[in-house]
């Protein structure tokens, strides 16, 4: 942004002078508040961390958060309000802030309309149907983020408005979103009742609004006229070939699809963080593949959970071989489906950790990404790639941008998790300690956060925090070494020397 001019509303900020201008006349703002204003433009709608926007108002200085809180309210106070009636600088709960260019809704993404699916109400009266209503969410979604010229936030952020009462134009302003789709279901054994409503979050009107009775068949092809309907109004000119491609390949079985919907929120609603968690999940999945061998979503999640085991040192099952299911498995997935962005990136991570090929992995990866460049998992995915490959910058690049996608949610953990390690892979301690402690922050109860807060305070010289760290990762995960934090591509003497260095000092066993 230096030497640049920007104009927002009736402001313009000379970047080169430093000066913020209202028409004729000099607006005028402390030094701290000039940085805040020009890291906030500089971002160009998206969300600027705290920690960003605190380095920015103060260089190498440890201040309290407080601070920031009192120069934001005073920067809004100078800027008034938008022709809307918002403020110019919105808060994204326990995340950061981001300003509002103009005042016709915003975007979680720089110049893209962006929306927010809301979990559907389940009308059916049974608790036992709510994982029904979820996975039918997750679906949407999923296809929704396939395409390039709109984001839809992901589903961790939407979700957590699930059984409140909201305004509409409230949730748009906290997810910076210009539109937000609603709905419910109702399920009575094979008969289903959905609807579902796009609205525009500035003023609350309903823009399109549509319901269909029938059977789980039926609903499958309601959710693609949801999409059609959703991307027409959107967008001003539908592309077909991206919602061909949004649409997976439906399973002949439906009790096929049931399963893989029951699925969908053992892993996503919670993350796994423990290995011994994966149990429940495969064994939903291996039902749902046995109906249906040529289901690619299902096949490529169990794939999924057999690899994450594998890595993570878990126990499988007598005579269960993670490391030869993940692959198959995979590879089955890809034959069904080698167009759908979840496969790509889910066998191109195992063509990585188990069968070795960095340089082919990396490319399916890629591919994954350009197929959808608005999932949070194929980001994530994305950012472990390129940590794996020695890129630091870039997988940092990638989880700042999943930061985006996912405002104000608690799977934010999951991204500075991996800024945490790739900094202190890159050998910036502070920085590295400063993400994790943010994980920790989150409600997320995973032990790797606190292993890498425990090896950056031993670094640091912080010995008993750093103890008392490895205390809290062994809570979790009682049998955590060293060698089962790294997984199975340990190289302590490359990338991973400062992390085991200094997990040697909190105390952890070697493995």
């Amino acid at each position: 942004m230096q030497g640049k001019s920007l104009a927002f509303g009736p402001f313009v900020f000379d970047a080169a002078s430093a000066t913020l201008w209202r028409g004729e006349a000099l607006v005028p703002l402390g030094g701290r508040a000039t940085a805040l204003l020009a890291a906030l433009l500089g971002a160009d709608s998206a969300v600027v961390t705290k920690a960003d926007l605190m380095e920015r108002a103060w260089p190498g200085l440890f201040v309290e958060e407080g601070n920031l809180a009192v120069q934001i309210a005073n920067l809004r106070k100078v800027l008034g309000t938008r022709p809307d009636g918002q403020e110019w600088i919105a808060t994204v709960a326990r995340v950061g802030y981001r300003l509002l260019h103009d005042s016709g809704g915003s975007s979680t993404l720089s110049g893209m309309p962006s929306f927010a699916v809301l979990p559907f109400v389940n009308m059916s009266g049974d608790p036992e149907q709510e994982y029904f209503a979820d996975g039918m969410v997750e679906d949407m979604i999923t296809a929704f983020s396939r395409f390039k010229s709109f984001s839809v936030v992901a589903r961790q952020s939407s979700f957590v408005y699930k059984n409140r009462a909201v305004d509409i134009r409230l949730v748009a302003k906290e997810l910076g979103v210009r539109y937000v789709l609603e709905g419910s279901v109702r399920r009575t054994g094979e008969r289903i009742r959905v609807s579902a409503q796009l609205i525009d979050g500035a003023n609350g009107k309903h823009l399109w609004a549509e319901n269909v009775d029938g059977t789980i068949q039926g609903v499958l092809d309601f959710q693609d006229r949801i999409t059609e309907s959703v991307v027409g109004l959107i967008e001003p000119q539908i592309r077909k070939a991206e919602i061909e491609r949004a649409r997976r390949k439906r399973p002949e079985n439906l009790n096929a699809y049931d399963l893989y919907l029951q699925a969908l929120p053992m892993v996503y609603g919670k993350r796994i963080a423990r290995v011994d968690d994966y149990g429940p999940v495969l064994r939903v999945l291996e039902r749902a593949i046995a109906l249906e061998p040529g289901f690619a979503p299902a096949l490529a999640m169990a794939a999924s959970m057999h690899e994450f085991r594998f890595t993570l040192k878990g126990v499988a099952p007598p005579g269960v071989d993670d490391a030869a299911l993940a692959v198959s498995l995979s590879a089955r997935a890809l034959a069904a489906d080698p167009n759908d962005p979840m496969v790509l990136m889910v066998a191109g991570a195992i063509r990585m950790t188990i069968i070795g090929d960095s340089d082919g992995g990396f490319a399916m990866i890629n591919q994954a990404r350009e197929l959808n460049p608005n999932s949070m998992l194929i980001l994530n995915a994305a950012a472990f790639a390129n940590y794996h490959r020695g890129d630091y910058d870039a997988a940092i690049e990638c989880n700042l941008r999943s930061l985006r996608l996912t405002p104000g949610s608690p799977d934010c953990f999951w991204a500075y998790r991996g800024i945490s390690r790739s900094h202190i892979s890159a050998g910036r301690v502070e920085e590295s300690l400063a993400w994790a402690e943010r994980a920790l922050a989150t409600p997320i109860v995973a032990y790797s956060a606190h292993c890498l807060a425990a090896a950056c305070y031993a670094h640091l010289g912080r010995i008993e925090e750093a103890r008392a760290a490895v205390k809290n990762a062994i809570s979790i995960w009682p049998d955590v070494t060293i060698e089962g934090f790294l997984g199975d591509d340990a190289r302590p003497q490359t990338r991973d020397r400062l992390l085991v260095e200094g997990l040697r000092a909190a105390g952890m066993p070697e493995g």
